[in-house]
């Protein structure tokens, strides 16, 4: 059994006691960027995955998602920005660059410029996501919307006047959690195995979220970053899938439907064993 995983610090949590041989999964771990996992699940080469949540909305009927394990917010997410050097309801017609990295990002800041800023921008696509002001001063741009640990190491060079956290701006729209990944199996896995990796994740996760000191020390090596930045991101995120995350995923999903930008569709979950 094969079995996604993003190459983020977000991601420590729930992989921590994985990584120190505390927990061992029943699967191959391949890691890669949403976006490709997101088409690697859709191919058929693994059998589950963390996916960007757009997904799972654009083909539900090829996956279960996996309960109480998502990536997600309730406020500032800090790792999903929009790096702009004018305010947000200036970039009617401006350049704002993204990527191809997250897929319910680049939808949810879609979201947020039709209808809470009223503005239609020109948006752009870059390879990567850029790590440092001197990949962006190659490419002229109003604003970038940048995701995951290049988002906090931009943030902390502070050199655009204005920031908005997309977790924060969707709290402040609807009053209600973002999910920006979930777990998904494909609904032709094998299913006892699924539920055994599921299990093991959700161990890994326990671990983790009690051992958040060392895991923001391996962040620090990993970024960069200051232990306490680390800290603060890891303190900021939800990896649990409550009643509450999931009325923020269905509005969400409503929402992109209703713009004709996914198919209407229900949720669907692992059954229990």
């Amino acid at each position: 059994m094969k079995l996604g995983r993003i190459p983020y610090i977000n991601c420590y949590p729930i992989y921590g006691a994985v990584d120190r041989g505390l927990v061992t999964l029943p699967a191959e771990i391949v890691t890669a960027t949403a976006a490709d996992l997101n088409d690697l699940l859709a191919a058929g080469a693994l059998d589950l995955s963390v996916i960007s949540a757009v997904e799972y909305a654009r083909d539900a009927a090829s996956y279960h998602l996996l309960p109480d394990l998502a990536i997600s917010c309730d406020g500032p997410v800090r790792s999903v920005k929009l790096f702009s050097k004018r305010p947000p309801g200036d970039l009617d017609v401006a350049t704002v660059l993204r990527t191809s990295s997250s897929r319910t990002s680049i939808l949810l800041l879609e979201l947020l410029c039709r209808h809470c800023w009223k503005v239609q921008p020109r948006f752009a696509t870059v390879r990567a996501e850029p790590r440092d002001l001197r990949q962006l001063e190659q490419v002229p741009h109003d604003a970038v919307l940048v995701i995951g640990d290049a988002a906090l190491l931009l943030a902390n060079e502070g050199d655009y006047p204005f920031e908005v956290d997309l977790g924060e701006a969707w709290k402040q729209w609807t009053g209600l959690p973002f999910v920006f990944a979930v777990w998904a199996a494909r609904r032709d896995a094998y299913v006892p195995r699924v539920r055994e990796v599921h299990r093991k994740l959700l161990e890994s996760r326990e671990w983790g979220l009690a051992h958040l000191d060392d895991l923001a020390g391996q962040a620090f090596l990993t970024t960069g970053l200051p232990r306490e930045v680390c800290r603060n991101y890891f303190d900021d995120l939800d990896y649990g899938f409550s009643y509450r995350h999931l009325a923020g995923l269905t509005d969400f999903f409503r929402r992109l439907a209703a713009d004709g930008l996914v198919p209407d569709g229900s949720l669907s979950f692992i059954s229990a064993a």
